[in-house]
């Protein structure tokens, strides 16, 4: 009895001259219901690996099944050889890929570095009583074993509908202590475009699974921007797609000839598609990019201006004082003047007594001491106006004084707010990035401990992706200091926290300055478990206090630069 396969390929082009040649086959119709939108979300797992020495003879690991396929079984026999390692394996109880949605067709056997490192050993197809066989080669030395659902066969990163690992035998030979390896993971449900206008398509047992596989490779191609960011690869792919639809519809076609033009036109859809995510990301990251740049240009002309205003400020200042100086001099001197003036008009009035008592004795004088009274009256009454003067002008001086001073206060105020809004800008885009708050001190930035693996500081992706764009954001503000500070719970001694802390610190600093931040500028200090700002007694404080903060501050945002004394708080 011929075995019918009912599958829904997504793309645009149709079969309907195939359905129309096989009219003798029953078809059934059933539509796709909308899934998510392709993407990579990146998951990870760790697997069990083990070191096969090098020549060390034949040994054997057995397969278990994971949830997604509990009764899955299998062993492998893997012998290191002259430069290669065989590994001869054979699976049992094994479930139709489709099980696990309409976009799996097959599944592909793995080999995984300790490192992380996944490469596409070969492709696993499912024989009769669900057993399958798969003789492959490799070149690592140290790896792991696994089998992942794919949609097609020339996959490069596994996804992660793991559905068999390898368990390390008793009897396994190879280093003495296997090794945790963990490796990053496509997201389940990642192939199938959102809003995809799908063609649904009946196709009975006459045609290859390869057949699948390139429609479902060129659907994804298609869905990742291959068609406009991979226009030759993708256009290549399409026109040997073209041919094996041909070949589907005509009668007499070398089975051969089909498989292999299939499986080629997986091959360049696979290429098209990494060519299209390579583009789109390096385009991303180069607008990123420029604008950054422009921000850090408009920020610079802004500080430039700052500092302009404040020299200006600095520069009425002095001036101001200036003037108060020569306004004090001057009125020193209209003192003096007064002074003299009243000295004089005491000699005159001395001389008018004793010319009076002259002319007694003689009135001959009497006239000429008279007239020389006169003359000193006249005499102490132009001092007397000519020192009026002179204090009018020095009170005149001092207003000025007194204006110039207040000019100088609003010109440093003015400074200040714009020091104000600096520092509100800065807080602004930073968090955008990571959670940041204002204190005393300086803007404090907070990263979660999510940003490490548990227990050690090497950053994770997410990490540097997010202290790549942190940096680009100091960059455009010079003349920030940076102190990184590191925290941990309380689990575990006081000694590691402190090193764990430390050694955190520094990877975040490392990782800043190889992204432009100016080495002078950022610091680094470890406070282990000495500064909690949650409870130690649940799960939830413990990760808060797991955290490294960077404090900014800097004379250009208004925080001058203070020696740490103990926490960023």
């Amino acid at each position: 009895m011929t075995k019918k396969l009912l599958l829904v390929a997504g793309l645009t082009f149709s079969l309907g001259m195939f359905a129309q040649t096989n009219s003798q086959s029953d078809l059934v119709v059933e539509p796709l219901s909308p899934t998510p939108t392709f993407r990579v979300n990146v998951v990870s797992r760790e697997v069990r690996a083990v070191n096969y020495q090098h020549r060390n003879g034949a040994t054997k690991v057995d397969f278990a099944g994971t949830d997604l396929m509990p009764l899955a079984n299998g062993e492998a026999k893997v012998e290191s050889k002259k430069g290669y390692i065989e590994i001869e394996v054979e699976f049992a109880n094994l479930q139709k890929p489709t099980t696990f949605g309409n976009e799996y067709l097959t599944y592909v056997l793995w080999a995984i570095s300790p490192e992380g490192r996944s490469i596409n050993l070969g492709e696993v197809l499912v024989g009769d009583n669900h057993r399958s066989k798969l003789d492959v080669t490799t070149d690592l030395q140290a790896f792991a074993l696994v089998m992942t659902a794919e949609p097609y066969y020339a996959v490069r990163q596994p996804s992660n509908v793991v559905v068999l690992e390898n368990v390390i035998r008793e009897d396994t030979k190879g280093s003495i202590q296997a090794v945790n390896t963990k490796y990053e993971l496509m997201e389940r449900g990642g192939y199938i475009p959102t809003g995809y206008k799908f063609d649904p398509v009946v196709l009975n047992t006459s045609l290859p699974l390869e057949f699948f596989e390139a429609r479902n490779a060129l659907r994804i191609a298609q869905s990742e921007g291959a068609e406009t960011y991979a226009t030759d690869s993708y256009q290549r792919a399409v026109k040997l797609m073209d041919k094996v639809d041909g070949y589907a519809t005509t009668k007499h076609t070398d089975r051969k000839v089909m498989i292999a033009t299939a499986r080629e036109a997986v091959q360049t859809a696979e290429d098209a598609r990494a060519i299209a995510v390579k583009t789109v990301t390096d385009e991303r990251l180069a607008n990123e990019r420029r604008a950054s740049a422009r921000e850090k240009s408009k920020l610079q002309g802004r500080a430039d201006e700052a500092l302009l205003q404040k020299d200006q400020a600095l520069d009425d200042a002095s001036k101001a004082q200036a003037a108060k100086a020569q306004a004090e001099s001057d009125a020193a001197r209209a003192q003096r003047a007064k002074e003299q003036a009243e000295s004089d008009a005491a000699t005159a009035l001395s001389a008018k007594t004793q010319a009076e008592s002259d002319a007694a004795k003689a009135r001959a004088e009497a006239n000429d001491a008279q007239s020389d009274a006169a003359k000193a009256k006249a005499d102490m009454a132009e001092s007397q106006a000519a020192s009026a003067l002179a204090l009018s002008s020095a009170q005149i001086e001092s207003e000025k004084s007194r204006l110039a001073a207040e000019q100088a206060n609003q010109n440093a105020q003015r400074a200040e707010t714009e020091k104000a809004a600096m520092r509100t800008q800065l807080s602004e885009q930073l968090n955008k990035v990571l959670q940041t708050r204002e204190t005393a001190r300086g803007l404090v930035v907070s990263m979660s401990d999510v940003l490490f693996d548990t227990g050690k500081y090497s950053l994770k992706p997410g990490a540097r992706e997010k202290l790549a764009k942190v940096a680009g954001i100091l960059q455009s503000y010079p003349g920030l200091n940076i102190e990184v500070g590191g925290y941990t719970d309380n689990v575990g001694g006081d000694a590691m926290n402190q090193t764990l802390s430390e050694n955190r610190a520094r990877s975040v600093r490392d990782y800043l300055v190889a992204q432009g931040v100016t080495t002078g500028s950022v610091s680094v200090k470890g406070f282990g478990n000495s500064s909690p700002v949650a409870s130690n007694a649940n799960s939830a404080g413990r990760q808060q206090n797991r955290r490294v903060e960077l404090l900014v501050s800097g004379e250009a945002i208004g925080t001058p630069a203070i020696a740490a004394t103990g926490s960023l708080q």
